[in-house]
């Protein structure tokens, strides 16, 4: 059985190659063979001296081979696993210090570095960019045809039928699979991998401190076609990408062995690092002596439906952390020195933020973060409203599935069909709205008369947008709204690449008194359209993700 970690973490840490009674994680049994290396004139043969040889090419950096007890797992497609689709001619070395083998990789401004430990089924890796001089911004491990059988919801098996661009197929039950549909964040996983026949290959994520689009990105992390499948380490992804790229050391991030099980981790306060990794001499390496903290005592003001994540971002520099639930306590840790802005999220929805420093060796202490009540715009009273708050579409129609489908994915309920307040109106609105598909979805309410007699707010919160979608209202076409600008959005696909992550907005409307029906017996129609000079036709016409929509009182 196909099989993979998904558990919410914070800014946990492994200790990689640490031993048996500390908890170690990842690590392996080691065998007779003997640990070291040779050259075989055109690779650099790692034997780990444990059930792991690696090989890598001394022209090109890339990683030739992966041997694990007996049976080759690398390759599929004539191609290696590389960073990027592979660098091309590099400068590479190897040395050994001890119990550690290190492989350096130079091509132009970008570093790369293959490590190994004495005993160990694992390839550390690291990675340093430092402009885009070089497009470097993921690893993959590329695994040959056969090794392992995989048709999970976050990956895709090969169908001859391409839906969208090369990359979104339709299999022959109407599902959908594409590479793209990751269906978890980054903070719902630390690693990603298959378990076939008493073999586990795994991919164990890095903290992400030099990667973009914060704690709740999703991206690619693993696929299954026709000729092999692949892990992935995505550095910086430009799909759907609300940051601009960070650039420096990035790691370590670990191609794993194991017999079968998950890799293990085992928690400490300071980053994912290697404490023997210390003394290599990696240029941008930091240990964890370099490191602050940041530690807060609460959070006051929260919505206890909803879990709270604290994150810190600066231009060089990512991290998260969860609150805990009783009472908004959290601790950030392995915090590169510098000043950050320090976001509390309700769900994904920033409600709270405050520049703090960090210092190396030292904690940032703050006392309870109070949440004002006007910052949570579910605390605003409202006549009606549809769904909630939470920076998400959670809970409205076909939400769940769009994380690891296209919106034709015959598991789809259908994407039009109107709204009847008080009639189940989250789960029958769409989590989705096109200018092609289902522009002027109706929403049908009743008001008071005291209610009619006045002016309102109609709101509209969206998560993101593609080709500058957004929702122009009309009521009971006695009154339109102004044409909305348009947020700043990423300019890629998003809502058919399974993910709704871009810039939270919310549109707000004046609706007049003259708009309302005044009779409490009547229903009052809201239309709700999409409108765009962008896009193209059907799922790739302009659109939007719905977070909540709501008529203050």
């Amino acid at each position: 059985m196909p099989g993979s970690a998904n558990r919410p973490v914070g800014r946990r840490a492994f200790v990689l190659g640490a031993t048996a009674a500390a908890g170690a994680a990842l690590t392996g049994t080691a065998h007779a063979a003997g640990f070291g290396w040779t050259d075989d004139g055109s690779d650099y043969v790692v034997d780990t001296g444990a059930h792991l040889v690696f090989k890598v090419s001394k022209s090109t950096g890339d990683l030739t081979s992966l041997v694990y007890r007996g049976t080759e797992y690398q390759g599929y497609g004539g191609m290696n696993s590389h960073i990027e689709s592979g660098l091309g001619a590099s400068t590479v070395s190897i040395r050994q210090s001890g119990s550690t083998i290190l492989v350096s990789v130079t091509h132009g401004t970008l570093r790369h570095y293959y490590a190994a430990r004495n005993g160990e089924n694992n390839v550390y890796l690291w990675t340093n960019k430092a402009d885009t001089s070089v497009s470097a911004t993921r690893y993959i491990v590329r695994v040959k045809k056969g090794a392992f059988l995989n048709d999970e919801p976050d990956s895709y098996t090969y169908a001859p039928t391409a839906i969208e661009a090369s990359d979104v197929f339709r299999k022959s039950d109407g599902q959908t699979r594409s590479k793209h549909y990751s269906k978890r964040r980054v903070m719902d996983y630390d690693h990603i991998g298959w378990s076939a026949g008493g073999v586990g290959l795994w991919m164990v994520r890095s903290n992400h401190e030099k990667a973009s689009g914060g704690p709740f990105y999703r991206s690619l992390l693993r696929h299954q076609s026709a000729d092999g499948g692949g892990l992935y380490e995505i550095l910086h992804y430009g799909q759907n990408q609300t940051e601009d790229q960070r650039f420096g050391l990035q790691g370590p991030y670990v191609i794993a062995f194991t017999d079968g099980g998950s890799p293990s981790s085992a928690l400490f306060p300071g980053t994912l690092t290697t404490p023997w990794a210390d003394s290599l001499g990696i240029p941008g390496y930091v240990p964890a002596s370099g490191r602050g903290k940041v530690t807060g005592v609460g959070i006051s003001g929260r919505n206890t439906a909803y879990p709270y994540t604290v994150g810190l971002a600066s231009a060089a520099a990512q991290y998260w952390g969860s609150a805990r639930s009783s009472d908004g306590y959290f601790s950030v840790p392995g915090v590169l020195p510098g000043t950050y802005t320090l976001t509390v999220f309700k769900g994904e929805l920033a409600v709270y933020t405050t520049p703090v420093s960090v210092s190396a060796g030292g904690t940032t202490t703050l006392n309870t973060i109070a949440i004002p009540s006007s910052n949570d715009p579910s605390n605003a009273n409202a006549i009606w409203r549809i769904g909630d708050w939470n920076g998400t579409p959670g809970g409205f129609k076909n939400a769940d599935l769009m994380t690891y489908a296209h919106p034709s994915d015959a598991r789809a309920a259908p994407w039009t069909g109107n709204v009847v307040i008080g009639n189940g109106e989250t789960a029958a609105f769409p989590c989705y709205l096109w200018k092609d598909v289902n522009s002027g979805i109706l929403v049908y309410f009743q008001l008071t008369a005291a209610q009619a007699a006045a002016a309102h707010t109609l709101r509209i919160g969206v998560t993101t947008a593609y080709a500058n979608g957004r929702p122009q209202v009309t009521v009971n076409d006695a009154w339109t709204s102004a044409v909305p600008s348009p947020p700043t959005q990423p300019n890629t696909r998003s809502l058919t690449n399974g993910s709704y992550r871009g810039n939270n907005h919310t549109f707000t409307y004046s609706v007049p008194a003259s708009a309302w029906k005044t009779d409490p017996s009547q229903y009052n129609v809201l239309r709700i359209d999409v409108v765009s000079g962008s896009g193209a036709t059907g799922f790739l016409s302009a659109g939007t993700s719905v977070d909540a929509i709501d008529l203050l009182a």
